[in-house]
This record gives C-alpha cells, sequence and structure tokens, in this order.
C-alpha cells in the first residue's frame, strides 16, 4: 500500500508540474489509488463531498467577498498615503511603504495574491519610476504580499482551521505578530539595501501629515480589529464575523466613500464565486486525498519515522521536518495547506506539537513557497504586474526569501511569539 501511495503522490505532483489544473491533478491521483487498491468507486466523491460539509468553510466566501469590495473601492490609496507619512521618511522609504502597505491592505484581503493584484499595480511601476530596480520592485511585493496571509482575515488560516478543527479566532490572533514580524524582517533588508545602494527617503517626517492621512486610513484599517475584538470577545461566531466583514465593506465603499459602483461590484461578485468555487473544490478533493493517504498508512508511517529519528522530549526536530516537507510541497502544489494537512495532522497529535503554533508556522511556510522555484506563484504574478522577466525577479529576491526563512526557524524555536496572544486572549 506504501508503494501504491507514493505512486499516487509522484502522480500529483507530475501532473501539477506539466501544467495540469491542480484541481483534475489531485482527483486523478486519487482517482488512481482507488482504482489499483481495489476501493470502492464512490469512495472519491463521497470523501470530496465530506470535506466540504465543516461549517468553518462558510466564512472563506465571506471573507474573500469582503476583501474583493476593498479592494475594488479604492481603499489602496488612502493606506498608501497614510503608509507613506508613516515609514516614507526612512532610508529606501518607498520600499518601506511598499511593505507597510502589505501590512496594512493584506490584513483586509486575506490571500497574497489578492494583496498583489490590489496593490503591485500601483507599487511596482512606482518604485520603478522613483529609480529601484524593476525585478527588486516585484520581487519585494511578491515577498510582502506574504503579510496578508498572517494578519487577520487570513483564507490559509481559514482553511487550516478547517482541516485541523482549531479555534478561527485563536488563529487570526496567533498570525498577528508573526506578520508584524515579517513585516519588521522585510523592512531590515531593505535597510541594509538602501545604505548599500543610496536609496532616498521619499519626504521628511511631519506629525501633521501622518495624523490627517491616519484619520482617512482609520475605518479600512478597523476591520481586523473589528473581526479580531468582536471573536475574542464572543460577539460573534467566524461565519457572523464574515457578514460582518461584508456589510462593513459595503458600508464603507458604498455609503461613506462612494466609491465602489455597480459594475464593480459585479465583477467582485464574480470574481468571489469563481475564487471560491477553485478553493473549495481543492479542499474537497484535498480530503479525498487525505483519505487515500490514511488507507495506506502514510501519517502512521510518516509518525514512526519521526519517533525513530527523533526519540527527544522536543518537538523541535519533528516540526522542522513536517515543516521540511511542507515546503518542498510547496514548492509545486497551491493551495498547499488543505493537500498537505491531511497527512501531517496525525504526526502533529502523536508528536503533541501545538496546532495554533503548527498553523503560524505553516502559513510562513506557504507563503515561502509561493516564492520558491520552481513554481513560485507569487513571483511570476509579480513580474506579470510589473513586466519584468522571471529569472531576474527570482535571483532579485533572494535576501527577503533568506529573510523569510530564518523568520520560520525563530518562530520554530520560540512558540511563544505565536501563541502568547491566544493563550491570554481566549
Amino acid at each position: 500500500m506504501l508503494e501504491l501511495a507514493l505512486a499516487t503522490i509522484v502522480a500529483l505532483c507530475f501532473l501539477a508540474l506539466i501544467g495540469m489544473p491542480v484541481i483534475i491533478a489531485m482527483a486523478t491521483a486519487v482517482a488512481i489509488f482507488v482504482l489499483f487498491s481495489g476501493g470502492w468507486q464512490l469512495a472519491l466523491p463521497q470523501q470530496t463531498l465530506s470535506g466540504l460539509s465543516d461549517y468553518i468553510l462558510i466564512t472563506l466566501p465571506l471573507f474573500i467577498f469582503a476583501g474583493g469590495i476593498m479592494n475594488h473601492s479604492g481603499i489602496a490609496d488612502r493606506l498608501f498615503a497614510f503608509a507613506a507619512a508613516a515609514v516614507g521618511w526612512m532610508r529606501g522609504g518607498l520600499a518601506h511603504v511598499n511593505i507597510a502597505v502589505s501590512l496594512l491592505f493584506g490584513g483586509m484581503i486575506g490571500t497574497s495574491v489578492a494583496d498583489l493584484a490590489g496593490t503591485g499595480s500601483i507599487i511596482i511601476p512606482k518604485m520603478k519610476e522613483n529609480g529601484y530596480p524593476g525585478p527588486l520592485a516585484a520581487a519585494l511585493t511578491a515577498t510582502s504580499s506574504g503579510i496578508g496571509v498572517l494578519v487577520p482575515p487570513s483564507s490559509p488560516m481559514i482553511l487550516y482551521s478547517a482541516v485541523t478543527g482549531t479555534s478561527l479566532g485563536a488563529l487570526f490572533l496567533a498570525g498577528i505578530v508573526p506578520g508584524i514580524l515579517m513585516a519588521i524582517a522585510l523592512m531590515l533588508v531593505i535597510s541594509v539595501m538602501a545604505r548599500r545602494k543610496g536609496w532616498k527617503p521619499m519626504q521628511g517626517f511631519a506629525w501633521l501629515r501622518l495624523v490627517r492621512t491616519g484619520r482617512d486610513a482609520i475605518l479600512p484599517m478597523g476591520l481586523p480589529g473589528l473581526i479580531i475584538g468582536g471573536l475574542v470577545f464572543g460577539f460573534f461566531t467566524p461565519s457572523e464575523a464574515g457578514a460582518f466583514a461584508v456589510v462593513y465593506a459595503l458600508f464603507l465603499s458604498s455609503v461613506v466613500y462612494r466609491s465602489l459602483t455597480f459594475a464593480g461590484l459585479r465583477t467582485v461578485m464574480v470574481q468571489s464565486v469563481m475564487l471560491t468555487g477553485e478553493v473549495l473544490l481543492v479542499v474537497g478533493f484535498s480530503v479525498a486525498l487525505g483519505w487515500a493517504l490514511s488507507q495506506a498508512r502514510v501519517p502512521i508511517a510518516l509518525a514512526d519515522l519521526l519517533a525513530t529519528l527523533f526519540p527527544f522530549e522536543t518537538s523541535i526536530p519533528q516540526t522542522l521536518v513536517l515543516l521540511l516537507l511542507a515546503l518542498i510541497a510547496g514548492m509545486i502544489l497551491d493551495p498547499l495547506i488543505p493537500m498537505i494537512m491531511p497527512v501531517l495532522l496525525p504526526s502533529l497529535l502523536m508528536a503533541d506539537i501545538d496546532l495554533i503554533h503548527f498553523g503560524v508556522l505553516i502559513v510562513v511556510t506557504v507563503v515561502i513557497g509561493q516564492i520558491t522555484p520552481p513554481v513560485a506563484l507569487a513571483l511570476l504574478v509579480a513580474a506579470k504586474i510589473g513586466r519584468e522577466e522571471v529569472i531576474a525577479v527570482v535571483r532579485a529576491n533572494t535576501p527577503f526569501l533568506i529573510a523569510l526563512v530564518a523568520l520560520l526557524i525563530v518562530l520554530v524555536v520560540f512558540p511563544g511569539l505565536s501563541t502568547w496572544l491566544p493563550h491570554h486572549l481566549l
């Protein structure tokens, strides 16, 4: 059975590498397992449908829709002005603004690719106009967009919660400090590069400008805080939080700012439906894949192997090995969490690894996978937006990739950075 499971995984990776849509690749891989294992033919559709039965998945289309509304209503301009006032006075000011905008804007969108679409078309050309190398502008934008999947609301966190049963509110809280640390790590890299290359500040620091732009941006920035506060104090459930986010986004864009047209709303609705359908199909087929690998006893074999290789009380070595496996898979497969977690979850439970802590780690691993070849989805999107050669963007991204790997190791060694907030507020 283990040989058949290996053949299933190889088939999945091969189909993904040759450009087959991930949904078809996963369905084909599971079908191969069912066919050659002599299993029940209806197992694939049954397991797929069972994967969509978790109520927490209701929040996914709601947050995607809310993020789409914010993305199409001109919110980015207000956040850009505030970020410029807050960090534009530093050396390499525009590059720092790039990171700050991703921290602010990504927290409302919840997906790194959506953050790229929302801010990349603005910030990449602006950086090039101000003398920054095009490949570096694209690379920095691609990497900084990963901050958005740590700061709530976060689609990968929702998927992780659905697969593992971990509290969504706890996961949202756990991502706040690592998201800020990711922004700081990227800013440190930019600070070093700015000194070497002589990049100038955008403008001087002015309290009046900071207060004025902060006042203009305070309502959009309030969305993540309201969601977290509502979940922590029990004002609403995760699904109600998603509905609240939609109403709040509609109110801001259509009543307060009056920047969302009916045509724009229609576009957002269509895009949200398409993205939701794609993600949910992947979730369903990932559950079927996890079932197939469980039938082949792959999770048990993996857990036994970890226990044999690392018979220590500390769980750090096991955690690093599991993250390495996830990172290798994340270089090829997207989205990663619903596909890899059904395989890793039994090993996590046997090793007594904190699921909240590992949730943050796997999300950071997702970000790293999206900027690591051979696929590097975020870099591909950023290169397309900036009209740059992909290879040049990959090379320019090396310092940022190293910074994120270092951050991941720090988060592994110091779990309190992720778990302190949820353990004290929930």
